[in-house]
């Protein structure tokens, strides 16, 4: 994954140098559609079709513009343009993943994953945020996950750090302790 990943770099940060240079650009909404371009480039039915020699980048470029949820920005239509003519549709999940750790860094937040047993609504999921925030000493962007195998509590992934109060992991504490 090194190799995509260094791919994927100068891609980001291109990205982030042109809309950060860019006057009214919002770097949340390019989030947005480069997320919505990742997740339609990972798709088998168009890396099948963007792998076909007698498909054309155009006609891939028009797959693309087709099923997008919403129309696309000229910046991301220069953008896929870039990326298709290259070569590097296979890079669109890693650029999305390194352009969002760019606007982290330069807001000073980080994404954390939090995965629950049971659905969070609004305002336990605030409670928890500031909560974490306070952990973590950083404003978090999050996101939730659900994951029935936790019985109970929460997990949360920020970045390389994991914080896990879900019984499983008490569970698998206590028999560790059993067993020893």
């Amino acid at each position: 994954m090194a190799e995509l990943a260094t791919i994927a770099r100068p891609y980001a940060e291109a990205l982030f140098k042109a809309m950060t240079a860019s006057a009214g650009v919002d770097l949340d909404s390019t989030t947005v559609w480069l997320d919505e371009l990742a997740a339609i480039a990972a798709t088998p039915e168009l890396r099948q079709l963007a792998d076909n020699p007698k498909v054309t980048a155009d006609q891939v470029f028009a797959v693309f513009t087709g099923v997008a949820r919403s129309a696309l920005p000229d910046m991301a239509k220069n953008f896929l343009r870039t990326i298709i003519d290259n070569g590097r549709i296979n890079t669109l999940g890693e650029v999305a993943v390194q352009y969002r750790a760019l606007v982290n860094r330069r807001s000073g937040s980080s994404d954390a994953v939090v995965q629950s047993a049971f659905p969070l609504d609004d305002a336990a999921l605030a409670e928890v945020g500031g909560a974490l925030e306070k952990r973590f000493g950083r404003k978090l962007n999050l996101s939730v996950q659900l994951d029935e195998s936790l019985i109970g509590g929460i997990r949360v992934v920020v970045g390389d750090e994991v914080l896990d109060t879900s019984v499983k992991a008490r569970l698998e504490q206590m028999k560790a302790a059993l067993v020893a």
